[in-house]
């Protein structure tokens, strides 16, 4: 005080400067928490947090593209993709849906890699009032989320029995090749396949428990010990996802086994692409991530409007074959675009 003195100012002028400093700075705080939890109707721009499983694949990529469409459409929206490399990295993305928290972004739509170790950050998220929407694969019971967005894939599972079954004229030995322990979507297309192949009494499925993990050089060499014990009487092989697919149709052609086994996959490639093109794979079910991006993003900004959003939102199914690969629907969902 006494420096204060000495330059003049009486001392009410003490209090009343640090009454108004401690009022300017009760001022930012309530500015940046308004921020974090704005309506989509206040002026403020929105920051929507978009967490794939993984950001590698092509249809990650695509569902980016959805979700930036979705902002542009609704305007004052900012995207922020981030999550792992690498599918399987389930720590990663714990991680980033933590760093979203401390970010105190307004929303969150997640595509959990594992259905059970991400409840806790969605509990946390949830907690600090930030809606979540989980998209593509599902999460285990216990958040209160918005809704979730994807494919039926139990749907897609059973649209890959009847293809196979089609395929390979509805005899023979099959494989069904699984992708990785607590990835709800594709053990949704696993259970829908076991379920859907049923209608078949002459096919019989030799190999359902064996795991391929989530790239192409793990799924090839499971194919190559599976060839080994099943291949000479094999007639087809179910991959649940794009790099166990990948994985397989590399496995079938260094056996030279692609006349003879088809193979159906879940989401489409290049090399599956040119691989019905010429016989070597019998079909592939495919999603439509454009609109999963775009859905989970106009989902979270309706939330936050105060409007109702559907527990569930399908965004479809669909199988492409060497028939029909080039109508223009499939062709499109089997060239889905990409962000750049």
């Amino acid at each position: 005080m006494t420096s204060f003195l000495k330059f003049g100012f009486p001392r009410f002028s003490l209090f009343a400067a640090i009454a108004l400093l401690l009022i300017v700075g009760c001022g930012r705080s309530d500015t940046q928490s308004d921020t974090t939890t704005s309506g989509a109707g206040d002026g403020q721009k929105l920051r929507i947090a978009v967490i794939p499983k993984g950001t590698s694949h092509k249809f990650w990529k695509s569902v980016h593209l959805g979700a930036k469409r979705a902002a542009d459409e609704i305007g004052n929206v900012e995207i922020i993709w981030r999550g792992p490399v690498v599918e399987s990295d389930t720590g990663s993305q714990i991680e980033v849906v933590k760093n979203m928290i401390t970010m105190q972004v307004d929303g969150i739509a997640l595509a959990p890699n594992q259905k059970g170790g991400l409840v806790d950050a969605v509990e946390e998220a949830i907690g600090e009032g930030i809606p979540v929407v989980i998209f593509d694969s599902g999460l285990d019971k216990g958040p209160e989320i918005v809704s979730y967005v994807a494919t039926d894939n139990f749907k897609g599972g059973e649209l890959a029995a009847d293809q196979m079954a089609k395929a390979i004229g509805e005899k023979g030995n099959v494989i069904l090749l699984r992708y990785l322990a607590g990835s709800e979507s594709t053990e949704r297309r696993e259970a829908g396949f076991l379920e859907g192949i049923k209608k078949y009494p002459y096919i019989k499925v030799v190999s359902s428990d064996e795991f391929a993990g989530d790239n192409a050089t793990g799924s090839k060499e499971k194919v190559d010990q599976l060839l080994q014990i099943y291949g000479k009487d094999l007639s087809a092989i179910f991959a649940v996802c794009e790099p166990n697919a990948n994985g397989a149709l590399e496995s079938l052609r260094n056996a030279g086994l692609t006349d003879k086994v088809k193979l159906i996959a879940f989401d489409p490639s290049d090399a599956l692409i040119e691989a019905m093109r010429d016989g070597s794979c019998g079909g592939i079910v495919l999603q439509n991530p454009i609109e999963m991006g775009y859905q989970s993003v106009m989902s979270l900004v309706k939330n936050m409007r105060g409007e109702e959003v559907p527990a569930f939102q399908s965004t479809g199914e669909y199988v492409a074959t060497p028939l029909n690969m080039d109508e223009p629907k499939i062709k499109k969902l089997l060239n889905p675009e990409m962000v750049q």
